[in-house]
């Protein structure tokens, strides 16, 4: 429990840190963000607002290793950086899409294709590196029922691949308001936290990088809270979006996902909707906006209710995967 601990203060320090040099470079440098005509009227202010502050909570997962192999030199932590390697990958696809846009002035970066092919690659490596490494076994636990669904290798790499790229994409889109995505995700890696407390030192690698992201985030709300003074960017979205799913599959429980990342589901689900229903209609709108939180900011939510509100539906989410998940291995 220590460990945890000095992990999560680490990784928050070295986050607020960051922050504090990274945001007046980004500013200088011009790497800001470019507002999208579609967008809610709120977010015109927003023009020029530095980005790129993902890397503040990916110095946090970095600062939270170094102090974890200080702490613990004589264990090879393979878990940990093999969540970290897929994250910094979805990052490094995220960078160049921020990279893109900079260079191009708006909003807009790698196209869908470049991108999706970028992420299956991705997330097939990752999920070979996992098998390879026995840390993974074809086989689904489904929550709330407690059963365990045993399926082929090949079907459970396609499933495996849809979800890691899907969720990714998902975390991504959350990120659209002061402190949505981060505050949103928070709850997500504590719950993964937490369960690791409970199963035991085995799953100590996981938990520790979750630990790490958990003081990452906390460290960029620090900044990124509204107003913010950075925006994490798709290179912050993506990271997160692949620590995530990565902490998911490496616990062998990805189903839990869907009550856990209720939020990231619904904000796809309305964006599907929202496009589907346009397209069908030839231009109506069944909102006023997609995905779902820019529905709402166009209905009057304010940024900070958007935030407690999501903020808050994610804990109550993250308290029943907790329940549902802490006793699987209480008998080990």
């Amino acid at each position: 429990m220590k460990n945890y601990i000095i992990i999560f203060a680490v990784s928050l320090a070295a986050a607020v840190v960051t922050g504090f040099f990274l945001i007046p470079y980004l500013s200088r440098r011009k790497f800001v963000q470019h507002i999208q005509e579609d967008m809610p009227v709120s977010h015109g202010h927003k023009e020029g607002t530095p980005s790129f502050g993902g890397f503040i909570f990916i110095a946090g997962a970095v600062a939270g290793f170094i102090a974890l192999f200080v702490i613990d030199v004589s264990r090879g932590h393979t878990t940990y950086l093999s969540i970290f390697a897929l994250s910094a990958v979805f990052g490094a696809i995220g960078f160049l899409d921020d990279l893109t846009k900079v260079k191009k002035g708006r909003n807009l970066g790698l196209t869908a294709s470049q991108k999706f092919i970028l992420q299956l690659a991705a997330a097939v490596a990752y999920i070979m590196l996992m098998r390879a490494m026995g840390k993974l076994s074809p086989n689904l636990y489904v929550p709330f029922f407690r059963v365990t669904i045993p399926i082929s290798e090949p079907v459970y790499l396609v499933f495996a691949a849809i979800v890691i790229v899907a969720e990714v994409n998902a975390v991504n889109l959350t990120d659209g308001a002061d402190g949505l995505c981060a505050g949103v995700t928070l709850p997500v890696t504590l719950c993964f936290t937490a369960i690791t407390i409970i199963w035991g030192t085995i799953y100590a690698g996981i938990g520790l990088y979750a630990a790490a992201i958990s003081g990452g985030i906390i460290g960029f709300l620090f900044y990124n809270f509204h107003p913010a003074k950075v925006f994490m960017g798709d290179t912050g979205a993506m990271f997160l979006g692949g620590s995530v799913v990565g902490i998911a599959f490496a616990l062998d429980i990805p189903l839990i996902l869907l009550p856990l990342g209720l939020i990231y589901f619904l904000e796809v689900m309305s964006d599907v909707i929202f496009i589907g229903y346009y397209k069908l209609t030839h231009g109506k709108k069944i909102f006023r906006g997609a995905p779902m939180h820019h529905a709402l900011q166009r209905s009057g939510w304010s940024e900070y209710k958007l935030f407690f509100i999501f903020t808050g539906v994610s804990a109550v989410c993250a308290v029943v995967s907790f329940i549902i998940s802490a006793p699987l291995y209480m008998n080990m």
